[in-house]
């Protein structure tokens, strides 16, 4: 962490980075008393009461790595989001330094990068990491039975994810293992879809298959599919479809539409709300050792952005959605929604790698009674709210239109009833 002038020697303790028990304790478990120096406010504050807080503090500068490749990424307005919630929120004495396309870290070093400073917010892919985050993968498989759907079931997907996420006490020790501090444990991102070189999502069409799976809950549907899995980043999938390396890849839409990848691999599968393609919990934005320097009155304002963060999320994803349905009629491939006998197979799929996993006890024995009345508590809330899809998949790129819908309200319920017990205090 960089700042204007060096911070005085009695703003050095907040939480947030969950780096050592002072920290992990506030963020884990409710809050601690001595988490920061300094004076904060109350959440639901006016702007005034937040001003007088921050009147006597120092201006710092933050880096933050968000998701999008650059400024005129799909990805872009949700870091935009975020940054101008706390810059505003602060008064201007927070200046976020946005740091495009993984620039100082790739996500398989982002940890280390935060936990030593040269880092102080991102945008990570715990999901990438099973090994240090067993918990995260193991919460991300049983979320796989959750409604899909292109707007609507991704703004329940991404509430019950950060609200299961908080709910995960293992997961949250992973993270204070790791150095760092979650600020939403759980990001949903965008659904996985079939993305492939050639037609073709019945039964028969998957034997052979070539498949690039994301994390591990893709491999049982991939092998149960008659098909391989095969594991790579995203960032290499283009040249993989490109060379023929892979033959499908079930990825994301919104980081498909960012690399062109309709353009070598133009077919698009899709699944009803009963069956979605399996895990897609896959990222979280953390924050690093430098937060616990910051005054408790920063860290609240940092942690309070979830709420922007969740409304950003929602937006581009479904945004990247409608382009990529744009990308592939362009490319002239196809769009269908997935056979019914091959849904089939994936559901039994999801169905016995949940089973696996509370045999393994990796999760509390009720998750699934949990996820079932949070996806119905928050399909409730986007009911409420008017957030709906107004058409079909298949017609997405002509119904959904960028700013109809406002997800901040949404955003806003689903911090204070999942976050706000975890605020610094």
């Amino acid at each position: 962490m960089t700042s204007a002038r060096p911070l005085p020697l009695a703003a050095v303790a907040v939480c947030a980075a969950l780096t050592l028990s002072s920290c992990a304790g506030s963020a884990g478990a409710g809050g601690s008393s001595g988490s920061g120096a300094g004076e904060g406010f109350d959440y639901d504050a006016d702007q005034s009461a937040v001003d007088q807080a921050l009147a006597d503090l120092e201006p710092v500068t933050l880096t933050y790595q968000p998701a999008a490749a650059s400024p005129e990424s799909i990805m872009a307005p949700a870091a935009y989001a975020y940054q101008e919630y706390i810059e505003e929120r602060s008064g201007g004495k927070i200046t976020l330094e946005l740091v495009w396309g993984q620039a100082i870290a790739g996500y398989s070093e982002v940890d280390d990068a935060l936990a030593d400073g040269r880092l102080d917010l991102s945008y990570s892919l715990p999901i990438y990491n099973p090994t240090d985050y067993p918990s995260f993968d193991a919460t991300a498989s049983a979320l796989s039975a959750l409604p899909i759907s292109p707007v609507r079931g991704e703004a329940i997907y991404n509430a019950v994810a950060g609200e299961i996420g908080w709910q995960s006490e293992t997961l949250l020790d992973e993270y204070e293992a790791k150095g760092v501090t979650p600020l939403t444990p759980m990001v949903a991102s965008g659904g996985y879809y079939p993305i492939c070189s050639a037609e073709g999502n019945e039964p028969d069409d998957w034997q052979g298959r070539q498949i690039r799976v994301a994390s591990t809950s893709h491999l049982n549907a991939t092998q149960e599919l008659g098909a391989s899995p095969v594991s790579m980043e995203y960032v290499e999938v283009f040249e993989a479809l490109q060379r023929g390396t892979v033959d499908c890849t079930f990825a994301q839409l919104l980081p498909s539409a960012e690399s062109q990848l309709f353009d070598v691999a133009p077919h698009l599968s899709y699944s009803t709300d009963e069956a979605s393609m399996a895990s897609r919990a896959v990222g979280a934005e953390l924050a690093g050792s430098s937060f616990e320097t910051l005054p408790l009155a920063y860290q609240q304002i940092i942690f309070d952005a979830a709420q922007a963060s969740y409304a950003g999320f929602v937006r581009i994803v479904a945004d990247g959605n409608a382009e990529s349905v744009r990308q592939v009629k362009e490319a002239d491939g196809t769009i269908e929604q997935i056979d019914e006998e091959t849904e089939s197979i994936i559901s039994d799929a999801n169905t016995a790698e949940l089973d696996r996993i509370l045999d393994e006890g990796l999760l509390r024995d009720d998750v699934d009674a949990r996820i079932d009345d949070s996806t119905e508590k928050w399909a409730a809330a986007a009911d409420e709210l008017g957030i709906e899809d107004q058409g079909d998949f298949e017609s997405l790129d002509e119904w959904w239109e960028e700013g109809v819908l406002d997800f901040a309200p949404m955003g806003k319920r689903v911090y204070e009833e999942t976050g706000l017990a975890h605020r610094p205090s």
